[in-house]
C-alpha cells in the first residue's frame, strides 16, 4: 500500500474561500475517482495557510490509473477551472509514502 501525501500552500487570507470552492465542486469527483481520503486537514499550528490531504493506493499502478480517470472527468476539470480562476494555490508539494509492513490501514 501506498499513500499519497499533499500539502498545498495558500496565498494569505484564502484558505476558508479555496475549501469552500472544493467542498462544493472538487471532493464529489475526486473521491469518486480516487477513493476516500485517508486525511484531510487544515493546520492549526505553523503555516496556517496550508492544507493536507492523504490518499490510499495499492501501488503505484493503481494511483496513475486513477488519476489519469480523474483528469477526464468533466466535473474535475470544471473544478480545477474554477479553482485557477479563483488563484489561491501558491504551491504544493507531493509525497509517495510506503506503508510499513506492519501497517494496516483500518477498515482495510
Amino acid at each position: 500500500m501506498i499513500f499519497d501525501h499533499r500539502t498545498y500552500f495558500l496565498k494569505p487570507g484564502t484558505i476558508k474561500a479555496h475549501l469552500a470552492l472544493y467542498e462544493k465542486m472538487g471532493f464529489a469527483p475526486q473521491s469518486r475517482v480516487l477513493g476516500k481520503p485517508v486525511l484531510y486537514a487544515t493546520t492549526e499550528v505553523g503555516d496556517v495557510n496550508s492544507y493536507v490531504h492523504v490518499w490510499a493506493y495499492k501501488d503505484l499502478a493503481d494511483r496513475t490509473a486513477r488519476r489519469e480517470t480523474l483528469w477526464a472527468d468533466a466535473e474535475w476539470l470544471a473544478y480545477v477551472k474554477a479553482s485557477g480562476e479563483l488563484g489561491a494555490l501558491e504551491r504544493q508539494e507531493n509525497k509517495i509514502l510506503v506503508a510499513t509492513s506492519f501497517f494496516k490501514l483500518p477498515g482495510a
